[in-house]
């Protein structure tokens, strides 16, 4: 299997978990961050290049699609990555006979829901930005590549993957880093996932998602409880405004990006 930006940081806290899990785990991610990784047999690749990915796909079975760019930025620097990247890697996948995907999708797919509204993923999508626009074109991807070539995908909507809830938003989103290890190794395995989409937390008493659905036909069953760090955190706000208000919190205090003054 392959692992695509290994260097980044839920990149770095899987690869020893999943090469415990599978027995040829292939890690992959831009020249310069992999170098960081001292791993002789990493494979370098960037993901615009669409050339170099279905030759990094060759042999693959299956796929943990963790790269490209990870917060808001402008349109063109999300485009190479994020939507170019994407179609690359499921066309490589097709042509490759790649049948699994895992895909890191994003909570900001859904960032503009309210904090005090609760979500399903069937429900309609609502992006935060550039970035969540990025990962809803990647389910949408993963959807068709589904129905027309039988790629199966889980869509991962990830929380906050932390060692820890880092403010009181993050008692909703956080996501344990051993639990991700678990959910992204039963969104691996579990029999006839089709496209499916679940949302990537820990079992958190405060979550806005109902994912419970997912998770069951997963097999995914999250081992840490956000409440444990409530006392810690939960004083800690984003700011007043979308931010506090909406589920993307401090993604919606980014850009507009290229507005000048007349």
């Amino acid at each position: 299997m392959l692992l695509t930006g290994a260097a980044g940081t839920l990149g770095r806290a899987l690869a020893a978990p999943l090469r415990a899990a599978f027995a040829h785990v292939r890690l992959s991610d831009l020249a310069g961050p992999l170098g960081a990784l001292g791993d002789p047999q990493a494979v370098p690749c960037d993901l615009a290049d669409g050339a170099a990915v279905h030759r990094l796909l060759e042999g693959v079975d299956a796929v943990v699609h963790l790269g490209g760019v990870s917060v808001e930025k402008p349109f063109d620097v999300v485009l190479p990555a994020n939507i170019t990247g994407a179609f690359h890697l499921y066309e490589a996948a097709r042509r490759q006979g790649v049948r699994r995907i895992v895909f890191a999708s994003s909570n900001h797919v859904t960032g503009c829901y309210r904090q005090d509204e609760r979500v399903r993923p069937q429900d309609p999508p609502r992006p935060d930005g550039y970035y969540g626009l990025s990962k809803l074109y990647g389910e949408g991807l993963a959807s068709m590549y589904w129905d027309r070539y039988g790629i199966e995908t889980v869509a991962l909507r990830i929380g906050s993957g932390t060692p820890a809830p880092v403010d009181r938003r993050g008692l909703s989103t956080w996501l344990h880093l051993d639990d991700l290890a678990q959910l992204v190794t039963c969104a691996l395995t579990a029999p006839g996932v089709g496209f499916l989409v679940a949302y990537g937390t820990s079992d958190n008493a405060r979550s806005w998602w109902d994912t419970a659905e997912a998770w069951q036909r997963l097999g995914y069953r999250p081992q840490h409880k956000s409440e444990d760090h409530a006392a810690a955190v939960q004083h800690l706000l984003q700011p007043e405004g979308p931010m506090r208000t909406l589920q993307g919190g401090l993604f919606l205090g980014v850009g507009p990006f290229g507005d000048t003054t007349p």
